[in-house]
């Protein structure tokens, strides 16, 4: 096989475990319904099957991160990868809740040790600035390309075979990955070796993160100034400056700050905040909208987002490639970006009379201009760092990321349930009910509910393309020549490498 067909070999290996990784979490959210009537447990505690699921994978991401640099990626990877298994065929066989929240912990660890040192082997493997750009670009798709999907594999698998083969599935996709993963990926560890590992740093990090997270996932049902909810910001705070103060005085910081000096890399991180704010918040409502007011069932709210699910790696693929060619990465993440608002704005105009087109081209258009910006985005993060700290600065960019996203459900399921209320009393305000029996008026109150509901469905979109529109100027912290420098440095880095 040809050097570069194996280093393609290398970018299919980390894309099939990183799709198989979020597919578990996308898909296991289906199969709860089912898991809550073979437990028979409640809504309430069946919650925490997925979010114990979410701290854990949030609070291990930056620990697999400074062990893939400094022990080697690929020793890392495939241990995630072997645990994982191990993990999805425990769940599997769970027999109660407790057993299956611990099962879902050790997956979900499991799991975090994939996107830093995915990202590193792709770095390492693709040293051409453009390839490399190509690479994470398509790499990154299958992110969302996997939150799609999921209900699509997933729906069929539950209904056919029961909930436990959504976790019996990993068993044979996670053993060709592993082998896929010995097969092709070559040992890359950073030159800088670790003598004292920061375990402190780490724990209070993970404080940190369980309680941002928990706080996400439960404020909307604990209330956002409750007590608890309380208790969590406190905590945050705390443990926030004591991380802080660890990391400022520790020879060998799990999280190093000196990346937040790197204009490029706190640009990026920005960027990628409010693009997974505004498209896991959005997205999020698409189904929930589907099933109350256009009378779809889960499998045919899937299906809506099969264009999508198509458009992102594509974009990511041949979009960005093309337009690197061009333009600036700055310049192609802006427009991206902007594009992508415009995109949340044409969802503004669902109604209960949309078609399934009005929600799918929409979708589809947002997908085409978030793969173009991907491979940029992601590639100038890997160009912002030395070539030994890739893990440690791509982990950070996946806590941004899934925080992002986090927040993004959270802060539009919330925003769905305001602007419902705030709609009511405005168009109550402004209507008179000419009512001459109860039924009369109490249709006339559904009436008059019902079009609140749609009002701030079409409001949350609004939101979101204004917030990611102005995410979009978070690019301009680059100075166009520090962008293109970035490029320049990459080709000369490699024209070395050649001469040497």
């Amino acid at each position: 096989m040809k050097p570069k067909s194996l280093r393609w070999m290398v970018l299919l290996t980390v894309v099939v475990g990183t799709f198989l990784g979020r597919l578990d979490q996308t898909i296991v959210n289906l199969a709860i319904p089912k898991v809550i009537d073979s437990f028979g447990i409640t809504v309430s505690a069946a919650s925490w099957i997925v979010t114990a699921y979410i701290i854990a994978n949030a609070v291990f991401v930056p620990v697999w991160g400074k062990l893939g640099d400094t022990l080697g990626r690929k020793k890392i990877y495939i241990l995630g990868f072997s645990i994982f298994i191990l993990g999805s065929l425990l769940a599997g066989l769970s027999w109660n809740l407790g057993s299956m929240v611990i099962f879902r912990i050790i997956q979900a660890i499991a799991s975090s040790a994939d996107y830093p040192t995915a990202m590193a082997i792709i770095a390492i493997t693709f040293r051409e600035p453009k390839e490399r750009a190509q690479a994470l670009g398509i790499w990154s798709s299958s992110f969302a390309s996997a939150a799609v999907f999921g209900p699509l594999i997933g729906g069929p698998l539950i209904d056919m075979f029961g909930w436990r083969s959504v976790f019996m599935i990993n068993l044979p996709l996670g053993l060709l990955g592993l082998y896929m993963a010995i097969t092709y990926i070559h040992e890359s560890v950073s030159e800088r070796k670790t003598v004292s590992f920061d375990w402190f740093g780490a724990s209070t990090l993970g404080v940190v993160l369980a309680t941002l997270v928990l706080v996400l996932d439960k404020g909307m049902d604990w209330g956002w100034t409750s007590g608890s909810s309380l208790l969590c910001y406190a905590t945050m705070i705390v443990f926030s400056a004591i991380f802080a103060y660890i990391e400022n005085h520790h020879p060998e910081p799990i999280v190093d700050f000196s990346f937040f000096k790197n204009r490029t890399f706190n640009a990026a991180l920005l960027n990628n905040f409010v693009i997974f704010l505004g498209m896991m918040g959005s997205v999020f409502a698409i189904p929930i909208f589907a099933q109350t007011f256009l009378g779809y069932n889960a499998t045919q709210s899937g299906l809506l987002f099969i264009p999508m699910g198509l458009c992102i790696p594509l974009s990511a693929m041949v979009l960005g490639r093309f337009l690197l060619a061009k333009f600036s990465p700055r310049s192609v993440i802006f427009w991206g970006t902007i594009g992508a608002a415009m995109s949340f704005f044409f969802l503004s105009h669902i109604e209960p009379r949309s078609t399934a087109w009005d929600i799918i081209w929409p979708l589809a258009l947002m997908a085409l201009f978030m793969g173009s910006g991907m491979a940029q985005r992601t590639s100038l993060v890997a160009s912002a760092v030395p070539a030994d700290e890739i893990g440690v600065a791509s982990s950070i960019l996946a806590l941004v990321r899934n925080i992002g996203g986090a927040m993004g459900i959270a802060v539009f399921g919330t925003l769905v349930g305001t602007f419902t209320k705030n709609n009511i009393i405005a168009i109550s305000k402004n209507s008179i009910i000419h009512a001459a029996t109860q039924l009369q008026y109490n249709t006339a109150i559904g009436l008059i509910s019902l079009k609140a509901q749609v009002l701030a469905y079409s409001q949350i979109y609004i939101v979101s393309a204004i917030v990611v529109g102005i995410g979009a100027f978070a690019i301009f912290l680059i100075k166009k020549e520090d962008g293109d420098k970035h490029v320049e440095l990459s080709k000369e880095a490699e024209a070395m490498a050649e001469a040497g």
